[in-house]
């Protein structure tokens, strides 16, 4: 029997949730902090930054699509947009989706996100 590897977010005290990871595909720790990237057989790709998840392949588009159309469609006519972080590149994914959008700037603190 092969035994698995999980890794537990504990972003509160009293909650946790587990992962089964199939595969780590990157891990390093940065000047500004802990990033792990990993696949599991129900999320999909996972990250994590300093323990805890900040996107998954299965439901990240649930969050982008809220941070992103919600502003976009109420701005009359939104063509420059500023994106700080986003490091995963979801959030720039759904601005490009808008075809008046003539300029896109993304700043991320930490160039391995």
């Amino acid at each position: 029997m092969t035994e698995k590897t999980f890794v537990r977010e504990r972003l509160y005290d009293d909650y946790a949730q587990s992962f089964t990871v199939s595969d780590l595909l990157f891990e390093v720790k940065t000047e500004h902090q802990h990033l792990e990237i990993f696949e599991t057989p129900f999320l999909g790709r996972v990250m994590l930054l300093d323990g805890v998840v900040q996107t998954t392949e299965k439901d990240e588009f649930i969050y982008h699509e809220m941070m992103v159309h919600v502003p976009m469609l109420a701005h009359p006519n939104p063509k420059r947009v500023l994106i700080i972080g986003g490091g995963d590149g979801g959030i720039l994914r759904e601005v490009l989706r808008h075809k008046n959008v003539e300029h896109v700037t993304q700043v991320e603190i930490d160039q391995s996100v």
